[in-house]
C-alpha cells in the first residue's frame, strides 16, 4: 500500500525541502525545533523517553527530566530541518579558522592525521544534536569516509534525505544484508568506517550503559580486532546562537586479550563508556525516544 502513495509522498517531501530552503538555516532549524516541541510530546515515544529518564537520571526532580525531554524534541526537530543546509552549517576551515564561523572543530590534529594516514580507522557517534555534521566535516577535507545507516522505511522520504545527505558526505553504506560485507571492504582497502553506536541491536553484546543492562551491536569492535586499526569518537554539540561543536577524539585505548588482539567485549564497554560521558555532558541533545533498553527477561528458574 505504501508504494501507491510514495509518488504523493514525494512530492510532498520535496516541496517540504523547498519551503525549508526559503526560510534559511536559522529560521527553518528554529522551526523544527518549535515544532517538535509541540508535537513530540502527543506521540506515543514521549512515554519511552520519560521511562528511559526516570530510569537514567532517578536522583532529578522531575521537572529536570521534563526540561532535558524539552530539549531533545528541540534538538531532534532542529536536526530534521537542517538537513538542506548541511554543508551551509559546515563553514569550519581548519587552514584559517574564523571565530565567527557557524561551526568550530575540536581534535584538529587527530583529523588531519586520519587524513594523512592512508589507514584504515574506525569512528562511531551518537545520535545527538545533528549527529550528521561530523560527516560532513570529513567529507569537506577529503577523507575517504564510508558511512553505514538505516534508511527510512518510507522510500521517497529515504530518496529525498539521501539526496540531501549525498551531496555533502562520504559513501553511504544501507545496513542490512550484505552491510557486514561492504564495511570489511572499506577497512581492507584501507578507507575510513563510520557508524552510530548508539542504538539497540537484539542480538548484540550486553552492556551496560546509563546503569542499565543494553544491548549493543559488536561490529565495530570486531572489525577493530580483525584490523588491528584505530577506534574514534565524534560527536556534536549544540552550541548557543544556532552554532556547533565538533569533536574528534584521540584513538581509544581499548583492551587487548592474552593474545594480543583487541578484546571485543571490552571494546564495546569502552565505547559505550564514551558515549554514555557524551550524553551525561548534554543530555537534552540525545534521542531518548529510542527503546534503547530493550534486554530480554531472564529464563524463570522452574523453567515457564
Amino acid at each position: 500500500m505504501s508504494d501507491v502513495f510514495a509518488p504523493a509522498t514525494a512530492v510532498l517531501v520535496r516541496a517540504y525541502v523547498g519551503l525549508l530552503r526559503l526560510m534559511g538555516p536559522d529560521r527553518a532549524s528554529a522551526f523544527g525545533g518549535f515544532m517538535m516541541r509541540m508535537i513530540g510530546p502527543l506521540a506515543p515515544a514521549h512515554r519511552v523517553a520519560q521511562e528511559n529518564l526516570r530510569a537514567a537520571f532517578p536522583e532529578k526532580s522531575e521537572a529536570e527530566r521534563a526540561r532535558i525531554l524539552r530539549g531533545s524534541w528541540d534538538s531532534l526537530g532542529r536536526t530534521m530541518t537542517e538537513y538542506p543546509f548541511l554543508q551551509q552549517l559546515m563553514d569550519f576551515d581548519y587552514q584559517a579558522p574564523d571565530p565567527n564561523s557557524r561551526t568550530e572543530v575540536a581534535g584538529v590534529d587527530q583529523f588531519i592525521a586520519l587524513l594523512e594516514s592512508g589507514k584504515p580507522a574506525i569512528i562511531f557517534a551518537a545520535h545527538l544534536a545533528n549527529w550528521e555534521l561530523p560527516a560532513v566535516a570529513a567529507a569537506r577535507y577529503g577523507l575517504d569516509m564510508n558511512i553505514v545507516f538505516r534508511p527510512p522505511n518510507n522510500k521517497a522520504v529515504a530518496r529525498a534525505i539521501e539526496v540531501l545527505r549525498g551531496g555533502a558526505m562520504g559513501r553511504l553504506l544501507p545496513s542490512g544484508p550484505g552491510a557486514a560485507g561492504a564495511m570489511v571492504g572499506v577497512l581492507d582497502r584501507g578507507g575510513r568506517l563510520a557508524m552510530l553506536a548508539d542504538q539497540h541491536l537484539t542480538r548484540g553484546l550486553m552492556v551496560t550503559f546509563m546503569g542499565r543492562p543494553a544491548l549493543a551491536n559488536p561490529i565495530l569492535a570486531k572489525l577493530a580486532r580483525r584490523f588491528d586499526c584505530p577506534v574514534h569518537g565524534a560527536r556534536c554539540i549544540r552550541l548557543p546562537g544556532g552554532r556547533f561543536r565538533l569533536e574528534l577524539t584521540p584513538p581509544l585505548d581499548l583492551p587487548h586479550d592474552g593474545e594480543g588482539h583487541i578484546d571485543v567485549e571490552g571494546a564495546m564497554r569502552a565505547i559505550t563508556g564514551v558515549i554514555e560521558g557524551w550524553i551525561r555532558e548534554h543530555p537534552e541533545q540525545w534521542l531518548w525516544q529510542h527503546r534503547r533498553w530493550r534486554v530480554p527477561a531472564p529464563p524463570r528458574a522452574d523453567g515457564g
